[in-house]
C-alpha cells in the first residue's frame, strides 16, 4: 500500500492524469456539443415531417372527410413508428392509435391490448382541425439509438485511453521513481558524509534525471577530491611539523636540565616544552586520524569481543576517576559480543570518550560505561552535557566548547572517536542525558 501511495504521488503519474484529465475533459465537451447539434438537427427533421405530414391533410373539406383520410393513411403505417389520430368535435377518432390530449400534452395510446407502441415514447404535433385536434407522432427511438450511440462512444473510447494512459503511468512512475530514490539515496549519503557515493544510470536513459544525475556525481567528485586534498595537506602538514617539533621539545627538555633549579628561566623554558608538547600531540593525533579515515587499519581487522575489551578499558580508568573525584559504574549486559575490527583503535575510541568525561566534568559526576545487545556501546555522564546546537561542532577536528578553552586538550578526542566509529560503520550520535551527555555508538 506505501508503494501504491508512492507511485501515485509520483510526479510522472501526476502528469498523466493531468493530461488525461485534460483530455477527457475535452473530448467530453467535444462529444456533448457534436450531441447537442445531431439531437437538435433529428428533431427538426422530425418537426419538418410532421408539418409536412400535416400539410398533406389540408385537402380535407371538413372533419368527416379528414376522418376517412387519416384512417386511410394510418392502415400503411406502423404505430410503432409513426402515430395518426384524429380526434374529431364529436368524439369520433380515427388512426392507428388512441391519442388522449391533456394539459400536459398528448398522450398516445393502443387501440388494443395487443397493440405494440414505441417504447421510447413520441415527439407529438397536435393541430386544430374542423373542430377536433389533428395528431402526428413520430418515435423517438432515433433519438434513444443516438444518446446510446453516443454513450458507447464515451465508454469504448475513454475507458481504453484511462486504462492504458494508467497502466503506461504506472510502468513510466514505477521506473522513474526508482531512479529518483537513486538519486535520493546518493544524496543522502552525500548528505552524511559519504563522499564516494555515486548514482548509477543506465546507458539508455538519455533525459533530465539522466542529466542532473551527471551533475551530481560530477559535484560529487569535486567535492571528494577537494576534501581529499585538503585532508592530504593536513597530514602532510603534521607531518612536516612534527618532526621538527619534536626536536624543539628536546631541545628544551636538555636546556631545562641544564639550568639550576633556582634559575628564573627555568619556569619559561618549562612552559614552553609543555606548549610543544601539546603541539607535537595535536599533530599526532591529526596524523592519527588523517590514517583512519584513509581506510588503512580495516585490512588489519580481526574478531574483537567487545565484553572483554570495554571491562578491561573501564578497569584501567576505575582508580583514575576515584583519584579526580569521580565515580564509574561499568553495566554490561552480556558474556560475550563479537565483531571485526581493530582492537587498538576499539581501546583507544572507549579511553578517549572516558578521558572526555573525567576532563570536561566536575568532581563528583557518576559516569557510565554500558553496552547493550546489538551491540551498543553508550558512556553517559550527568555533568554539565553539550548544548544540542553544539553536539555536532564537537566532532569536528580542534573545536572546543568555549567553557573548555581552559581545561586540558586539543579539541581531537570526539573527532579521532567519530573516525574510529566511521572506520567500523557504526553509528555515532550525542543525546541530551537530562543532565549529561550521552555518548551511544551502536555497531
Amino acid at each position: 500500500m506505501k508503494h501504491l501511495r508512492r507511485i501515485i504521488g509520483s510526479t510522472p503519474v501526476r502528469q498523466a492524469f493531468g493530461i488525461l484529465g485534460l483530455v477527457a475533459v475535452v473530448m467530453l465537451l467535444t462529444l456533448l456539443v457534436a450531441y447537442v447539434g445531431l439531437r437538435k438537427s433529428m428533431e427538426d427533421t422530425m418537426d419538418a415531417n410532421a408539418e409536412q405530414q400535416i400539410a398533406g391533410f389540408d385537402a380535407a373539406g371538413n372533419a368527416s372527410t379528414l376522418l376517412t383520410l387519416v384512417a386511410a393513411e394510418a392502415r400503411v403505417v406502423d404505430p410503432a413508428t409513426r402515430v395518426l389520430v384524429y380526434l374529431a368535435p364529436d368524439g369520433r377518432s380515427s388512426g392507428n392509435a388512441l391519442a388522449r390530449v391533456t394539459g400536459d400534452g398528448v398522450e398516445i395510446l393502443p387501440r388494443s391490448d395487443d397493440q405494440l407502441l414505441s417504447a421510447d415514447g413520441y415527439f407529438t404535433r397536435a393541430i386544430p382541425r374542423f373542430g377536433g385536434v389533428l395528431v402526428v407522432a413520430e418515435s423517438r427511438q432515433s433519438l434513444e439509438q443516438l444518446r446510446d450511440t453516443f454513450f458507447a462512444i464515451i465508454m469504448f473510447s475513454l475507458g481504453p485511453s484511462i486504462l492504458i494512459t494508467v497502466g503506461i503511468g504506472y510502468v513510466v512512475a514505477t521506473r522513474t521513481r526508482a531512479r529518483v530514490e537513486g538519486i535520493e539515496a546518493t544524496l543522502a549519503a552525500l548528505t552524511q558524509g559519504d563522499l564516494t557515493a555515486r548514482i548509477t544510470e543506465p546507458r539508455k536513459y538519455e533525459d533530465d534525471l539522466k542529466r542532473i544525475a551527471v551533475r551530481v556525481n560530477k559535484m560529487a567528485a569535486a567535492q571528494e577530491a577537494s576534501v581529499e586534498a585538503l585532508r592530504q595537506v593536513s597530514a602532510d602538514i603534521a607531518h612536516d611539523l612534527k618532526g621538527p617539533l619534536q626536536r624543539v621539545s628536546v631541545m628544551l627538555h636538555d636546556l631545562r636540565d641544564k639550568m639550576d633549579d633556582d634559575d628564573p628561566r627555568a619556569a619559561i623554558v618549562e612552559g614552553a616544552e609543555d606548549e610543544a608538547e601539546r603541539a607535537v600531540a595535536v599533530f599526532r593525533s591529526l596524523l592519527h586520524i588523517a590514517q583512519i579515515e584513509a581506510g588503512g587499519p580495516k585490512t588489519y581487522f580481526a574478531a574483537v569481543d567487545l565484553v572483554a575489551l570495554t571491562r578491561k578499558i573501564g578497569d584501567l580508568y576505575q582508580p583514575t576517576a576515584e583519584e579526580t573525584g569521580h565515580s564509574l559504574v561499568i553495566d554490561i549486559e552480556a558474556d560475550q559480543l563479537w565483531i571485526q575490527g581493530d582492537e587498538a583503535l576499539l581501546g583507544q575510541m572507549i579511553a578517549n570518550l572516558l578521558d572526555n568525561v573525567l576532563r570536561h566534568t566536575p568532581a563528583g559526576t557518576t559516569m557510565r560505561l554500558v553496552l547493550k545487545q546489538g551491540p551498543e556501546l553508550i558512556v553517559e555522564d550527568n555533568g554539565p552535557g553539550v548544548p544540542a546546537q553544539d553536539r555536532d561542532h564537537v566532532l569536528k577536528r580542534l573545536y572546543r566548547l568555549e567553557r573548555s578553552r581552559t581545561t586540558p586538550g586539543n579539541g581531537l578526542g570526539l573527532s579521532l572517536v567519530s573516525a574510529v566509529a566511521d572506520l567500523h560503520d557504526a553509528t555515532l550520535t550525542l543525546e541530551d542525558a537530562t543532565p549529561g551527555l550521552r555518548v551511544a555508538i551502536r555497531f
